[in-house]
């Protein structure tokens, strides 16, 4: 079989706001057979989709390859001018982005979109790349294939808008797809859809691939040999069997540890007299639009939902995309005003609209959001935004001030030198820590944490919630744990609440999570986390009718 791709020495450059040249990829070499699907891991920073980009003669602005070669069905495309380079994009090699939802034009039909890179390589008439286009639909499994062009990108799921993604990728016949962390937002019930679609089409095809993700659970189900990535350089190469159960460097070994977060520290022996709840949630009914005169919104999200947390306690809420985890944090928060019901902290009731909670109550209760990279202003520095709720619920100014700064820099494990810095200057887990510093900042009781490691590579996840549980042990803090990462709840929640369609289905411990003993939809959530085991998609089995039940394609 001969190669489709080679890259020889390797090398990407990268200028800094000082000016500086810094060296980000270095001496990378490695070949993909034709039909053969390679995955690129590592860390955050590691080079992972920078080394993929290549591949399609890109970089990104301020990056230059400034060496090597990179040959793409036997031509160099690092030395081929842009215009030239760009002919090639979409015919002979295309990209799946992480997020399908950014690369659509909300202003335009889907099959519009799709069918887009036909018409500007004229690669064929516009009646054929329809017709081609529902054929990709039907191979991805999408619902509804001779109609789903029609709508808008809003108008569709996140695993359908990946799945389009897919299709816009594949319709150019590329001999080469690079899949860049396509499913990392998605979860694990449609994850397991989109990649089942995407091992068909790409099988059939016979379409060489490479798959960019740090998730090496996801990796095993997709990839034919696996290249281990640090700090721009390969540690290692081989067959994805054995990178995953003979790893040969440290740095693969400790990735590997990383997939499975350490279980939480439960205390078994209760109290005689148990204390009264910290949060207590009572028949929550919300959403969005208009309220009736039944108190029901014209778009009802959460349905009746109840439940308790005691202190110094983790409780996690898990689901797939849609069933109202989110909004019921918001809600819980104040961001967003129930309809019906009550959420009592400490015994005692809060306001539904955070505007007319006082003081005290928005300092004890405090949210820390899935994306630090929109929740941080990136006009202000680190001690600014620090400083912020230390003025707010502290009064505090000054030498007081500055020195409580460098107290929680401390706390959540980061260099003092970094409060003069902005957040665009700082990696993803570096800012989810400043996230998380500035709710230690109230001196919070209890945290809501909305997907905080979602978009984190498991060594970063895992030294998250390690830091959260330290923090637990030092400052008696509680934990809401939203997440669709069955396996990060099972490592630091005390009890787990399952959602689906706004409703809360049981509540039980992380030990017989996806056990008998749990409802069916929560044992069809369980089953569908990848494992390490190269096998595992092709020899999983569902029940059919639970998954017809509650099926939200």
């Amino acid at each position: 079989m001969s190669n489709l791709v080679e890259v020889r020495n390797l090398r990407v450059d990268a200028k800094t706001d000082s000016g500086r040249t810094v060296e980000i990829i270095r001496d990378v070499s490695f070949d993909i057979a034709e039909g053969e699907i390679v995955a690129l891991i590592g860390e955050s920073g590691s080079g992972k989709t920078t080394i993929a980009l290549t591949l399609m003669g890109y970089t990104r602005p301020g990056c230059r390859i400034a060496g090597g070669k990179v040959t793409l069905s036997g031509r160099e495309i690092s030395n081929l001018p842009e215009h030239k380079r760009a002919r090639r994009r979409g015919t002979e090699v295309s990209y799946v982005p992480q997020s399908a939802a950014a690369s659509f034009n909300p202003a335009h039909k889907i099959m519009d979109q799709v069918v887009e890179v036909t018409k500007i390589h004229r690669l064929m008439p516009i009646d054929e790349a329809r017709r081609k286009a529902v054929e990709l639909f039907k191979a991805l499994a999408l619902p509804e294939p001779d109609t789903i062009g029609d709508r808008y990108p809003h108008q569709v799921s996140g695993g359908q808008l990946q799945r389009l993604s897919a299709a816009m990728a594949l319709i150019g016949d590329p001999k080469l797809v690079i899949f860049d962390e396509p499913t990392t937002a998605l979860d694990v019930t449609t994850q397991i859809e989109v990649l089942r679609a995407f091992k068909s089409v790409m099988k059939k095809g016979a379409i060489a691939g490479v798959y960019v993700s740090h998730d090496l659970a996801v990796v095993a189900q997709i990839a034919d040999r696996i290249i281990v990535l640090k700090n721009g350089e390969i540690q290692e190469v081989g067959r994805t069997q054995d990178i995953l159960h003979r790893p040969q460097h440290p740095y693969t070994r400790e990735l590997l540890e990383a997939f499975e977060p350490a279980p939480h520290g439960r205390v078994v022996d209760r109290p005689v007299e148990p204390e009264k709840p910290l949060l207590v949630v009572k028949d929550i009914v919300a959403g969005y639009g208009r309220v009736d005169e039944t108190g029901n919104p014209s778009v009802k999200v959460i349905n009746k939902v109840s439940f308790e947390l005691h202190r110094g306690k983790n409780l996690g809420i898990i689901g797939e995309s849609g069933c109202g985890k989110s909004t019921l944090a918001r809600v819980i928060a104040g961001i967003l005003p129930a309809a019906q019901g009550d959420v009592l902290l400490e015994g005692k009731p809060l306001d539904r609209d955070l505007r007319r909670r006082s003081r005290n109550e928005l300092r004890d209760l405090q949210i820390v959001f899935q994306s630090a990279d929109t929740a941080l202003n990136p006009a202000k520095s680190i001690a600014d935004i620090l400083a912020r709720p230390l003025a707010f619920y502290h009064g505090m100014s000054g030498q007081r001030r500055d020195a409580r700064i460098d107290q929680l820099l401390d706390m959540v494990h980061l260099p003092r030198s970094l409060r003069h810095r902005r957040p665009t200057e700082l990696s993803g887990g570096q800012k989810q820590r400043i996230n998380l510093a500035r709710a230690l900042a109230a001196d919070a009781k209890l945290i809501l944490c909305d997907e905080i490691t979602s978009a984190l590579d498991t060594v970063v996840a895992a030294a998250i919630l390690e830091l959260l549980k330290e923090l637990q042990r030092e400052h008696s803090l509680s934990y809401l744990f939203i997440s669709h990462d069955l396996s990060t709840v099972r490592a630091i929640c005390d009890e787990v609440v399952v959602m689906y369609a706004g409703e809360k289905i049981e509540q039980l411990s992380p030990d017989i999570m996806g056990s008998e003993a749990g409802h069916p939809y929560s044992r069809l959530l369980f089953s569908s986390v990848p494992k390490l085991d190269t096998g595992w998609l092709d020899g999983l089995e569902q029940d059919p009718h639970v998954l017809q039940a509650y099926s939200r394609r």
